[in-house]
């Protein structure tokens, strides 16, 4: 059985890995010949987090900001929501720990 806090450091990591391929791609989009990044997430059975890889893009896509501004939000909001999960496991184990105490 995976722990919350497993689960929520996978989907911290892939979320980090998001918002590095959109700033990459922002970063890159007038850079001739480019392809663009973008953040595959598979879901591990083993330990019921998440693994994401980063991928290019076969052919030379045009970066559009207004789609990567919102890939960045998404995975800020992605990284909030685990974090939020995290703080949420370590609050209710220190609140077990109060009880058994």
């Amino acid at each position: 059985m995976a722990s919350l806090s497993s689960i929520g450091s996978s989907g911290l990591q892939a979320a980090q890995l998001r918002l590095d391929a959109s700033a990459n791609n922002v970063a890159n989009m007038n850079t001739p010949g480019y392809r663009r990044q973008a953040v595959a997430q598979q879901a591990m059975a083993d330990s019921a987090g998440v693994r994401a890889t980063v991928q290019r893009q076969q052919e030379a896509e045009a970066v559009a900001l207004e789609k990567e501004a919102v890939e960045q939000m998404s995975a800020t909001y992605a990284f909030k929501a685990n974090l939020h999960t995290i703080k949420t496991q370590d609050e209710m184990m220190g609140a077990l720990l109060d009880v058994k105490a």
